[in-house]
């Protein structure tokens, strides 16, 4: 099948000026000489079988994207979101959103081949209240999920990737963005929470994403800041969505009376729930259950560090494993898609050089990583 270099050369040169990339960087980064480079993306010259290989990998797609016109990528989704926010996210941020795109359908395609199904939630929003269609939301998932109103999500990633959503953590180097929602043409929802925040942050900001991919995946791309601006509403339902999937009114309600509470009490409260001081404050308020001075109070208050529990690096792993798991996530590789990858080898459905890809390393790191997870590869 001939390339249609057309095709191909829009494709190359949208895809390095989202990532502000010059010709010069990419055959720096590739190998492949910059006037060559520059001849395929006029559409001057047709790549060899290596180099369109190579480029797909530079740019984390498939390489039948390149070749093939029936492939679709998420450049309305991005182009969007870098019309709207580009100054916020640095070149290496535009990395970060690429790979992450590129594990979104990775994911999306090991779980079909696997024959791994999510359940979708559907909700649809009544009346014209944000904070109420949040809450409401709120409790239909919860509930949906099988928790009681005292009942405190465990694990919210893995929660959130049951009921369809690709649900991500990277570290990204503007620390003012929470997360970003996509909605991928290929993989469907998809959601990443920076994974630089405070740990207790991170849970608020995947549950904020999960909101945006109930309620807003029709604008196919929105970034969350931590501090967003007021008259947002959507960004303030996302707020109330997490702050009720988090700590449910109805469960405040039966504690013991927060007005009376020490410092203490309110440090234990928040990392029983496993949420900042901040929005156990907040959300305190909201119920009406203390008044400004007492949020003001708890809201200054911080849950010490190594109090803190991350449920993708539990406590039963050893200091090494800990601090290898946490590289991985902070580029992006969580157990579950790990364990997907894995589980895809050992059926044959990938390759070990799809598996290497997959899991953003080299082959000779295939070994090593396999051994983080208790894992073998064939021949060793």
């Amino acid at each position: 099948m001939s390339i249609d270099l057309k095709s191909l050369s829009s494709k190359l040169v949208r895809y390095r000026e989202q990532l502000k990339e010059s010709i010069l960087e990419v055959a720096t980064a590739t190998g492949i000489d910059s006037a060559r480079l520059a001849a395929v993306e006029a559409g001057q010259a047709e790549p060899t079988g290596d180099e369109v290989l190579i480029l797909a990998d530079h740019y984390r797609c498939d390489f039948k994207f390149f070749i093939s016109n029936e492939q679709v990528a998420p450049f309305e989704q991005t182009e969007t979101l870098y019309r709207a926010h580009g100054d916020d996210f640095t070149q290496e941020d535009r990395r970060a959103v690429q790979d992450f795109l590129y594990l979104c359908e990775t994911e999306a395609f090991l779980m079909q081949e696997l024959g791994q199904r999510a359940s979708a939630f559907e909700f649809k929003p009544t009346g014209t209240f944000f904070k109420a269609q949040g809450a409401d939301a709120a409790a239909r998932l919860r509930d949906a999920l099988g928790h009681s109103t005292a009942e405190v999500p465990r694990d919210v990633y893995a929660e959130f990737r049951s009921v369809g959503v690709h649900m991500f953590r990277r570290k990204l180097g503007n620390s003012n963005i929470s997360g970003l929602f996509v909605m991928h043409p290929v993989a469907g929802k998809c959601a990443l929470v920076n994974y630089s925040e405070d740990v207790y942050r991170q849970r608020f900001s995947a549950s904020h994403e999960m909101a945006h991919a109930i309620f807003d995946f029709a604008q196919g791309a929105s970034v969350s800041y931590k501090k967003p601006g007021h008259r947002d509403m959507l960004e303030v339902r996302a707020n109330r969505f997490a702050s009720c999937f988090l700590m449910p009114p109805a469960f405040l309600a039966k504690l013991p009376d927060p007005a009376q509470w020490s410092d203490a009490d309110a440090l234990r409260w928040a990392n029983d729930l496993r949420v900042s001081c901040d929005a156990l404050g907040i959300a305190l308020k909201e119920s009406k259950l203390i008044d400004d001075a007492i949020s003001q109070r708890f809201r200054r208050l911080r849950v010490p560090r190594e109090a803190k529990i991350d449920p993708e690096l539990p406590e039963a792993l050893n200091p090494t494993q800990r601090e290898r798991k946490a590289k991985l996530l902070e580029v992006g590789l969580s157990d579950f898609y790990v364990g997907l990858c894995f589980e895809a080898f050992s059926r044959g459905a990938i390759s070990v050089g799809r598996l290497a890809e997959a899991l953003l390393c080299s082959q000779g790191e295939l070994s090593e990583l396999a051994s983080v997870y208790g894992r073998t590869l064939r021949g060793d």
